[in-house]
């Protein structure tokens, strides 16, 4: 069978689109480290009810994770002001600014441009910041093209250092005695915005992005963020200064106390690339015999490992059947006869470079004093008869 995560395809037509989608729900349900009639156990500790159901929406279940890729109407999203209806066949997106060469693109002219697709693993920088987030996180196939070459033919002029990416939802903003209408904006270098694997994207899992996801046209960033993708795009502006807007300067910024000389120094910085992450997803028991399966995510992944009860951290198994750059990393541990009565399971990821995930009193964690960026080593309760 041809790795179909190691290599981008391009794909033409609806039924090479709908050979590709069975093709990849077979795939998952045969790579997914799963046991005929195993049940699953449910965690003790459960996510509390969400306060803003509107804003955040379809959380990842953690203990129905049972495919790679996730599923579009299993698929979290997030919207911090309005959540638009947009009319593809007036819809247009600016590419302006400090270019040579603006541009206005439909969606055909968009589509009508080399098509890209990347698997990327998106979490919100707040998952795990509160009792009731712990679902803003899915896995998807995103197509596309790639944004690199637009910016290019826009002509980037010497002096624009930094990208703006705006949607059309909007809400109202309050800076001192000052209130105005703004639309969601978010920004990155120059340099960071040429990445080739950076996407405008206009599919999802083979089919058209879906509303709450950023219908008809959004950015994927593999690496960053989920903030950092923004959804709903109508502009891109090229400037010659940092952009500080709402959601890069004031908020969607990590706080942090670090030490210096002896002394105290507070930090400030606004949330981009994604870090090093893993948690437990479930616990399924078949028979006396118990097995934890999970997540890993963030940066490179060389292992995985868990630890029961405080005891010795052991190597958990890595399924490389279904894998990609950019995409989390399933793996499950076997728990042979646990002792009956309560257990904690913890999980840490550590990448190819050495980066071990945090633990939640490490310094990072324990003297961050910001929800942001929420990557301490997630620990879960659970009950064995």
């Amino acid at each position: 069978m041809p790795d179909f995560q190691r290599r981008e395809l391009l794909v033409q037509g609806s039924a090479a689109l709908a050979a590709i989608a069975a093709l990849y729900t077979l795939r998952s349900a045969y790579a997914f480290p799963t046991r005929p009639s195993e049940e699953v156990v449910p965690w003790l500790d459960q996510p509390t009810e969400s306060p803003d159901p509107v804003g955040i929406q379809n959380q990842l279940v953690w203990e129905d994770l049972d495919s790679w890729i996730t599923p579009n109407d299993k698929f979290f999203s997030i919207s911090h002001f309005n959540r638009p209806t947009i009319d593809e066949k007036t819809w247009s997106m600016e590419i302006g600014g400090l270019v040579k060469k603006p541009l206005k693109l439909s969606l055909a002219d968009v589509k009508a441009r080399p098509r890209q697709e990347v698997v990327f693993t998106v979490e919100c920088s707040g998952n795990h910041g509160f009792p009731f987030f712990t679902g803003g996180i899915g896995n998807a196939r995103w197509a596309g093209t790639p944004l690199a070459p637009i910016l290019e033919e826009a002509g980037v002029m010497e002096k624009g250092i930094e990208v703006v990416f705006f949607g059309t939802d909007t809400g109202e903003v309050a800076i001192r005695d000052l209130k105005m209408q703004q639309n969601f904006a978010r920004s990155m270098s120059l340099a960071d915005a040429m990445n080739s694997d950076n996407l405008l994207c206009y599919e999802m899992n083979g089919a058209a992005l879906p509303p709450a996801n950023g219908f008809p046209l959004r950015l994927i960033a593999p690496g960053w963020y989920g903030i950092a993708n923004v959804k709903w795009l109508e502009r891109i502006e090229v400037r010659d200064t940092r952009f500080m807007s709402l959601l890069m300067a004031r908020d969607y910024v990590t706080i942090r106390e670090e030490e210096h000389n002896g002394e105290t120094v507070w930090t400030e910085n606004s949330v981009g690339r994604a870090l090093i992450k893993s948690a437990p997803a479930k616990v399924t028991r078949k028979g006396s015999d118990y097995r934890v399966i999970g997540a890993a995510w963030g940066a490179p992944i060389d292992r995985v490992e868990v630890q029961i009860d405080q005891g010795p951290w052991a190597p958990a198994t890595i399924d490389h059947s279904e894998e990609a750059e950019h995409a989390w990393k399933i793996w499950s541990l076997d728990w042979a006869s646990p002792a009956p009565g309560e257990h904690t399971v913890t999980s840490r990821a550590v990448s190819t470079t050495g980066q071990i995930q945090p633990a939640m009193d490490d310094p990072l964690i324990a003297r961050k004093h910001t929800y942001w960026e929420s990557n301490g080593q997630v620990t879960r309760r659970v009950r064995v008869d």
